[in-house]
């Protein structure tokens, strides 16, 4: 339950934050763990460039894997788990783990439009924006729209002016350029590196299946595209459906490449971003690298055309 930092629709919405800012921190955050210690350490790790994804308060597979890669990249005993050594590491990060966030005219006005499911429904489209609200506002502050509610009870997303208790994640730096990628189909995680091969953020990645397996080895960065248009083609799925043909699909958040595409020396595979952010590292892929679009644009600045890229399972 979230009722421990959760706001009223009669409280400032301050007042919670604060609550949460204040949590027991002290407790262990271990597997199978939820509530507002596991969302302090989601926020910390987000901060840190050990993404756990979309962010919900529930400590799952891709927290797990953010946990490990943040205590190798600090020398502490890789247990999984947030305990005493790593949560005075992750602490060492002092700004709030909540922020109070008002909503604007432009927030509210959108515009938002469902979005088809099938290809030929979304190329009839001028854009792939935002479904709603939430949606939007998942994305921008890491989070699944559940979480947003949970924080905000009884408060309106459709409010101008509304104040609601959001991540805190302006407070993440930007990354410094990276000298290579690592992705590990295994843990399910992409890794950038410096000139010295340590790593200094990771993210969580969906990386093929067994119809369409990650192509191990080594590769190069040929290029970056952001908000890039897709140009659906049946022929490369096996799962596409009968009757499918070619289609170009607008850019937008909810383009099913995402925000961003970094095209990579091996045709037809790529790291992009995704409509669906709370399948990363849950679900499988046709092969390229997915990442939730916060994640995978942070990337997209982090690297440059000729970058190695490892491919791993």
């Amino acid at each position: 339950m979230l009722a421990a930092f959760s706001a009223s629709a009669a409280e400032p919405a301050i007042s919670a934050a604060d609550t949460l800012n204040a949590a027991q921190r002290a407790r262990s955050v271990t597997p199978k763990t939820s509530g507002p210690n596991v969302l302090r350490a989601q926020v910390l790790l987000d901060r840190a460039h050990f993404s756990p994804g979309e962010m919900d308060a529930s400590y799952g597979s891709n927290m797990h894997q953010a946990i490990r890669g943040f205590q190798k990249l600090h020398q502490l005993p890789v247990n999984g788990n947030i305990d005493a050594a790593t949560w005075k590491e992750l602490e060492r990060d002092e700004a709030p783990v909540l922020a109070v966030y008002t909503l604007t005219a432009r927030d509210v006005a959108g515009p938002y439009a469902p979005v088809p499911s099938d290809m030929a429904g979304k190329a009839r489209l001028a854009t792939l924006g935002y479904a709603n609200i939430a949606e939007a506002l998942g994305e921008r502050f890491h989070c699944s729209p559940e979480l947003l509610h949970r924080l905000n009870p009884g408060r309106k997303l459709n409010k101008v002016g509304e104040q609601l208790l959001v991540p805190n994640v302006a407070a993440i730096r930007p990354l410094p350029k990276a000298a290579s990628i690592l992705v590990d189909a295994k843990e399910g995680t992409l890794t950038l590196l410096d000139a010295g091969g340590m790593p200094f953020a990771q993210f969580p990645a969906s990386t093929g299946s067994k119809h369409d397996p990650l192509p191990e080895g080594r590769w190069l960065v040929r290029g970056v595209a952001t908000n890039p248009e897709y140009r659906y083609n049946p022929k490369l799925f096996w799962d596409a459906k009968a009757g499918d043909t070619k289609a170009r699909i607008a850019g937008g958040p909810n383009n099913p490449v995402g925000l961003a595409w970094i095209d990579l020396s091996i045709e037809h595979y790529g790291i992009h971003g995704t409509p669906e952010p709370g399948k990363i590292g849950k679900t499988q892929s046709h092969g390229c690298i997915r990442l939730t679009n916060w994640d995978v644009m942070q990337v997209v600045h982090a690297v440059a055309r000729g970058v190695n890229v490892l491919l791993q399972g």
